[in-house]
């Protein structure tokens, strides 16, 4: 995670080496367990072994399983990773093997997208949002391949341009979902188990338009919403295995309002997810 900055609220969960256990893990909100439907959903969790002063040595996130080896998540997660390792269980409570690996996990290579925190931002680069602003893609390779009856599936390009407002998104992910109170400032919590919440798409132009989408974050309303942890979790397009973008940052600690996911359904992208096995 060389040169991550946490100015955005970025869903990358902090893992506490020094206790050998995780830090407090943040996921789906209002969302309910996924069960089976999504089984191509995994829990990552990425190692830096000789981290900057102030970084990280390990941290998690979401992904979606693509192609026997191939997950997909978000830039900000394989950025900089030394080691990746995925669980695709509906439940890693508990598991012994989480985080460190073991026979539950399957390890795998990290890769973020060479256009993501590069020269080539159009946005410029630095810290904060225009660091995350450009290509927050990654996938990590499997060693090993993982058969599954079905996978998450790219979109066509530009697919996300053509949907309208409140379009029906379904958000999967590992994590918490509610946030407690008392004895102290308020913090989010829950298992690390596989959520799925309905959500919808917030259509229009804004400044990074064609590189992000907009998704409702509302759980007061009856809709789920992202937060922290979720990183690079898919936004599916409502009732099919087709993954429009990949969760990227919020922007407040109630992970309410608007969140933004870096969109898959670009060209020169799929093109590059596509040169791997």
């Amino acid at each position: 995670m060389k040169g991550k900055k946490k100015l955005l609220l970025v869903a990358a969960v902090v893992l506490v080496l020094a206790l050998g256990s995780a830090g407090i893990a943040y996921s789906i909100t209002n969302g309910q367990p996924d069960g089976n439907a999504h089984p191509y959903v995994g829990l990552l969790v990425f190692e830096d072994w000789d981290p900057p002063p102030g970084e990280p040595s390990a941290w998690r996130c979401s992904g979606a399983l693509i192609a026997p080896k191939v997950v997909l998540t978000a830039g900000h997660c394989t950025y900089g990773a030394e080691a990746a390792r995925v669980w695709f269980d509906e439940s890693v409570e508990g598991n012994p093997d989480y985080p460190w690996g073991g026979p539950s996990a399957v390890e795998g290579t990290a890769y973020a997208n060479p256009k993501y925190r590069s020269d080539e931002n159009p946005y410029g680069g630095g810290n904060g949002l225009p660091a995350f602003s450009y290509r927050d893609v990654g996938v990590v390779v499997l060693d090993v391949p993982v058969y599954m009856d079905e996978y998450a599936e790219l979109p066509e390009a530009g697919l996300v341009d053509t949907l309208k407002n409140k379009t029906d998104l379904d958000l999967v992910g590992y994590g918490v979902q509610e946030m407690q109170h008392g004895g102290g400032p308020p913090y989010w919590t829950g298992l690390k188990v596989r959520l799925y919440a309905p959500s919808e798409m917030v259509s229009g132009k804004f400044v990074h338009s064609a590189e992000f989408m907009r998704i409702s974050l509302n759980p007061g309303g009856g809709t789920g919403g992202t937060c922290f942890g979720d990183s690079g979790g898919p936004d599916l397009l409502g009732g099919t295995k087709t993954v429009l973008a990949v969760n990227s940052y919020v922007t407040n600690y109630n992970c309410a309002g608007v969140g933004y996911s870096s969109r898959v359904d670009i060209t020169e992208l799929l093109d590059w997810i596509n040169t791997f096995p």
